[in-house]
C-alpha cells in the first residue's frame, strides 16, 4: 500500500491509466486491478479502486461477490441496473450515487439498463475502517442543480461532515458540475486527495486538466478549481484497515 510522506501534487493524465477493452466493457483503471498490477500503484490513502467504466447496451457484469469493502459509483450518462443476493435491486440514472457495504459478503450484478446506448460511470472502492459488518446497499437520486458550480458532499465517514451516505472510513466524496464559478476545497493536514475530471476543461491549482485526467494529493492545504467539466474528488485519510 502505497504511503506518502511529504507534500504531493501529481497529475495524472487520461492516457496514463492503464487500459483494457473487452468489447462490451471499455474501461481504465487508475490503481491496480484485474490483470492490471503495479505494486507502486495499489491505493491513493484509502481509495483502493478508482475505474472509469463505459459499458455497451445490453452488457454488464454477471453476479459476482466481494467482502469488507465500501463500493460507491457514480453514473455519468446512462442508466445502471442493480441486483445483490440481499434482494435489493434497483436502477441508478445520471448523476445518482449508488452505495454498496460488501461488509461480511454478498454477491451482486451491475448491467446496463439499455440495450442500445452505452453507460459510462465510475466505480470507486474505498478500504473500510472497520471489517465484519452486515452487507448494505442503497442508492440515492441528485439533480444536477445540486451540484451546479458548488460541491456536492454525497459521502462520509468523517463525524463532522454531513452527507447522506454514511460509511465507515473517515472519508468524504464530493461532486460537482463547473460551469465557470470558481471552486475550492480545503484539507486538513496530511490528509489524501483524488480529483477525477469526467469531462470539461478545468484548471486545479493552476494546472490544466481534461477528461479522464486525475490529481493525486497529499497534504496539500487547499484545492481550487476554475472552468467548466464533472468533477469527482475524494478526501481521504492514510489507510487505515484493521488486520
Amino acid at each position: 500500500m502505497e504511503t506518502a510522506t511529504a507534500p504531493v501534487f501529481a497529475v495524472v493524465r487520461s492516457g496514463e491509466r492503464a487500459h483494457a477493452d473487452h468489447g462490451w466493457l471499455d474501461t481504465y483503471y487508475s490503481f491496480s486491478f484485474a490483470d492490471y498490477f503495479d505494486p507502486r500503484n495499489t491505493n491513493w490513502g484509502a481509495l483502493r479502486v478508482f475505474n472509469d467504466d463505459t459499458i455497451a447496451g445490453g452488457s454488464g457484469f454477471p453476479p459476482h461477490p466481494h467482502r469488507d469493502m465500501e463500493i460507491v459509483t457514480y453514473v455519468l450518462s446512462g442508466r445502471l441496473a442493480h441486483r445483490d443476493s440481499m434482494g435489493n435491486h434497483g436502477v441508478v440514472g445520471p448523476g445518482d450515487v449508488q452505495f454498496m457495504s460488501a461488509g461480511t459478503g454478498v454477491t451482486h450484478s451491475e448491467y446496463n439498463d439499455s440495450a442500445i446506448e452505452p453507460l459510462h460511470l465510475v466505480q470507486m472502492w474505498v478500504l473500510p475502517a472497520t471489517l465484519g459488518t452486515a452487507p448494505s446497499y442503497g442508492q440515492m437520486a441528485f439533480s444536477v442543480e445540486q451540484r451546479r458550480d458548488r460541491w456536492l458532499t454525497v459521502v462520509s465517514g468523517e463525524p463532522q461532515v454531513e452527507a447522506p451516505i454514511r460509511i465507515t472510513q473517515h472519508a468524504s466524496l464530493r461532486v460537482a458540475r463547473g460551469e465557470g464559478a470558481p471552486l475550492a476545497v480545503d484539507f486538513k493536514p496530511k490528509r489524501y486527495g483524488f480529483l477525477f475530471v469526467a469531462d470539461g476543461a478545468i484548471e486545479a491549482n493552476g494546472m490544466a486538466l481534461g477528461p479522464g485526467d486525475s490529481v493525486r494529493l497529499y497534504d496539500v492545504p487547499r484545492l481550487e478549481v476554475a472552468g467548466a467539466g464533472e468533477l469527482v474528488l475524494w478526501d481521504l485519510p492514510a489507510v487505515s484497515r484493521p488486520e
